[in-house]
């Protein structure tokens, strides 16, 4: 199976670096051949897969497909720390305007967030990279206990959640040193880690407790950013009018 794959790898290399072939045709052309290849010689391994995608430069996109031709399911999953988003999702965000939003990892670090989420929820830009966490927000910042109404709940919630971010993106290990640090500094995050709780973010209701603002209600959403499937984007959106207009106030410098 080795020596097959290294044939391959020879001929779609060739082909990738011809000027006149394009990165789709090389695609099209390379699954051909493997699904022939597979076809031939049987159901190959996981191991064998990763060398072939190695071997050809394939995109994630292409590896999955890959290992979907070779054992009918997708490839475990490989968790890469995020250093940042585009210039394009960050403009997404920027257009929410007065609703907060923010991207977050599997490993709830905030890598991105607009205007609203700064004035609303948290200015990140304020942090220290390793302070943008949810978690440790939430724990280990006293002012998080007076934002929230029912902390407690917000804090199991959020506890669940991540567990189960963590566990499906394949980041058990990276987040150890943070847990341990966690249940180390709060009582609390330690109890609610041994309960060993797993939740979805799906949608729901957010009351607030806002220095300035007082007492807002938000509704909000996560969705998937196509491609990455390590990042999440949260969306805040003001459930009245009122608490929209109180936002837009303090976005311009006014006091609500």
């Amino acid at each position: 199976m080795e020596a097959i794959i290294i044939c391959l790898w020879r001929r779609t290399s060739q082909e990738r670096a011809a000027p006149c072939t394009s990165e789709k045709a090389f695609t099209s052309r390379a699954s051909t051949k493997v699904q022939q290849l597979f076809s031939r010689g049987g159901a190959p391994s996981a191991q064998v897969l990763d060398r072939l995608a190695q071997a050809l430069m394939l995109t994630d996109v292409e590896r999955e497909h890959l290992f979907l031709l070779g054992l009918g399911r997708p490839p475990e999953v490989r968790y890469r720390p995020v250093e940042g988003v585009t210039p394009r999702l960050q403009r997404v965000l920027d257009a929410m305007g007065v609703c907060p939003a923010m991207v977050r990892t599997a490993t709830w670090d905030i890598v991105a967030w607009n205007r609203a989420a700064a004035v609303v929820l948290s200015d990140y830009g304020t942090l220290p990279p390793d302070r943008r966490n949810v978690l440790r927000q939430i724990f280990l910042n006293p002012k998080a206990r007076e934002l929230n109404f029912d902390w407690e709940a917000v804090a199991r919630f959020v506890v669940g959640v991540f567990r189960g971010d963590a566990a499906r993106a394949g980041a058990a290990e990276t987040v150890q040193p943070m847990v341990d640090e966690l249940c180390r500094d709060s009582p609390e995050f330690a109890a609610m880690w041994r309960d060993n709780d797993v939740r979805s973010f799906g949608e729901g209701v957010k009351r607030l407790r806002h220095p300035v603002l007082g007492a807002i209600t938000l509704e909000y959403s996560s969705f998937a950013v196509d491609g990455r499937p390590d990042l999440a984007m949260l969306v805040y959106n003001p459930m009245e009018e009122a608490d929209a207009v109180k936002i837009r106030g303090l976005m311009e410098g006014r006091a609500a």
